[in-house]
């Protein structure tokens, strides 16, 4: 059995405390202390010195794993799915894991929107200068040139990009069961033009800028001799805070900081902004919504701010276990009244596909999607 750094350090206080808690009222001081002791041990900063380093590799081979033919995840010289405890009692230490492998099947995602769906990526905004932060959405060839047929997918929250409906499904089913790519494939197949939103990817992440104190004797009258000394002792204090901080907080990950897409900071947004610059451009005659989750919510928004346009485009709409909230997002009346008209949610259900499924809220139809659980998992 192997016992942690982290549990050695803190045996001999759990020993001692076990020891005065068999003691009389006269160790109550000496409890006290203790107490105070172990209030002031950060447990996490701990757990964190047992810690393999968080440094993963940027490629599914790194990782030693690749999709098969049936489109599964699976290592390279096991043919083993992805086994999420890769290492015991390395919760955090796994879940890093898991997140870095999430990014590279992002990327992965985004290469077979280009190569097979052959979707082009269209960065946005449309006018953004080379400096500011920019997102993308992809779109067929014919998008904005298809005169009768064009089909919007928006997925729904999360770790979710362009082109995926759930990140967990592609990592432990398959890519057809957790991204867009079927749907895109027979909706081209069928005619269809294609756009695929994006609208998670509201900010980039940028590391925060180091703050940089000058010395209070730059600007002094003090003599040269007198400045090196403060300054030799400047440099000592701050290698032994460095070296202090790498031993308290070997882990330590860099801060970052936010910085927001124009126009483009929210689901709601991204939705709003591809509609003005892109859908209304559309030659389609019919213009048709998948929107799962979150997506539905942020359709409804859409219809709210762009009601009368959405109307005289918009065909129909296929939700699936949308959490939209008519009352609470405010949707009006005609609003309400064109939902139950043009959407269909499907929903989670154990009933058979397309039966009925009550709905408290006045809007669309709710109907079972034929399983207990869609894809709702990040």
């Amino acid at each position: 059995m192997s016992i942690s750094l982290s549990s050695l350090i803190l045996l001999p206080i759990w020993i001692s405390m076990a020891q005065i808690l068999q003691g009389g009222p006269d160790e109550k001081e000496k409890t006290t202390a203790l107490k105070d002791l172990l209030s002031r041990i950060d447990l996490d900063e701990l757990m964190k010195k047992d810690e393999p380093p968080l440094d993963f590799p940027d490629t599914l081979e790194g990782f030693e794993y690749a999709f098969n033919e049936k489109g599964q995840l699976r290592h390279i010289k096991t043919g083993e799915p992805f086994v999420f405890n890769y290492r015991e009692d390395l919760h955090r230490w796994n879940q890093k894991r898991y997140e870095a492998l999430g990014e590279i099947i992002t990327k992965y995602v985004y290469e077979l929107l280009e190569k097979d769906c052959n979707l082009k990526k269209i960065s946005i905004p449309v006018d953004a200068t080379e400096s500011e932060p920019k997102s993308f959405i992809f779109m067929s060839e014919d998008a904005l040139t298809n005169p009768q047929k064009l089909m919007v997918l928006i997925h729904g929250s999360g770790v979710v990009r362009a082109g995926q409906w759930a990140r967990r499904l592609i990592i432990n089913e398959d890519l057809d069961s957790g991204t867009q790519i079927p749907f895109i494939k027979r909706a081209m197949d069928e005619g269809y033009g294609v756009i695929v939103l994006n609208p998670n990817e509201n900010y980039i992440e940028v590391e925060k800028p180091k703050i940089h104190v000058q010395s209070s004797s730059d600007s002094s009258d003090e003599p040269a001799e007198k400045r090196e000394r403060k300054d030799k002792v400047s440099k000592e204090i701050k290698k032994r805070r460095d070296f202090y901080e790498k031993y308290r907080n070997p882990q330590r990950e860099k801060e970052t900081m936010q910085l927001y897409i124009r126009e483009n900071g929210s689901p709601e947004e991204h939705a709003v902004y591809v509609w003005d610059h892109f859908i209304t451009q559309s030659a389609a005659e019919n213009v048709f919504f998948v929107a799962h989750s979150y997506g539905g919510l942020a359709f409804v928004e859409l219809m709210i701010q762009r009601e009368a346009d959405v109307k005289s485009k918009v065909t129909a709409v296929a939700l699936t276990d949308s959490v939209h909230n008519v009352w609470h997002q405010e949707a009006g009346k005609t609003i309400r009244e064109w939902m139950r008209e043009n959407c269909c949610n499907w929903v989670s259900s154990s009933e058979p596909l397309d039966t009925s499924v009550e709905s408290m809220l006045p809007d669309c139809p709710r109907v079972s999607a034929g399983a207990e659980q869609l894809n709702s998992y990040q």
